[in-house]
């Protein structure tokens, strides 16, 4: 299976549910976008990463991160393999004497682990096709975003449709919400309205 390198590009956070936050993947030299949806803690450890703040005491990631550059154990590259009813599964790949070694990992916690390794993310291609979302924007500003690499956590609308009210619409209209939702950069939002459209699309 094809291998696509991605970055985290955004930490989103919607009000319209609360200690609701997505870490925003974005394609490299690409207009997808990989959303997923992780915890408060999750999110924290991500931005402190982001942002080089250095915590008075060593974090949970911090800490094993030390712990694995202490005896000599190297990330090389964090691979998102696997979707299963809307939850990513990660792996981490390490080398250790020259040996590769892969560990299972929850996604969010993986993540937060290759911001401290400066390691490459990946995803493979059927992944991306099933969960991404395009993002339509002005050339140059996807890198622009990119090379930031700030945590951002815009506000969002909380006029957009609940749950019961996206049953009663028809895909153009799931789309359109969609698009606006991601306008807003609620990307919280938008998992949902994307996880209805793909269970549509599989009937």
């Amino acid at each position: 299976m094809k291998k696509v390198e991605l970055e985290i590009v955004a930490l989103s956070h919607s009000i319209t549910q609360t200690h609701s936050y997505a870490v925003v993947l974005g394609e490299v030299n690409g207009l997808r976008r990989l959303p997923i949806v992780i915890g408060g803690f999750e999110a924290q450890a991500i931005a402190v990463a982001l942002e080089r703040m250095q915590p008075s005491r060593p974090l949970t990631h911090d800490l094993f991160a030390n712990f694995m550059t202490t005896f000599g154990i190297e990330l090389t590259e964090v691979i998102i393999y696997k979707l299963e009813e809307g939850i990513f599964f990660a792996k981490l790949v390490c080398n250790h004497d020259n040996e590769s070694i892969e560990i299972d990992s929850r996604t969010s916690d993986a993540l937060a682990m290759a911001v401290r390794a400066s390691c490459k993310i990946y995803t493979y291609e059927n992944i991306l096709e099933i969960a991404g979302l395009y993002l339509d924007q002005p050339e140059g500003a996807a890198d622009a975003a990119s090379d930031s690499k700030t945590a951002q956590i815009p506000v969002s609308s909380n006029k957009t449709a609940s749950d019961a009210e996206m049953k009663n619409m028809n895909m153009e209209e799931l789309n359109q919400l969609l698009q606006k939702v991601l306008e807003q950069e609620d990307y919280v939002r938008a998992i949902h309205i994307r996880d209805e459209i793909n269970s549509r699309k599989k009937k």
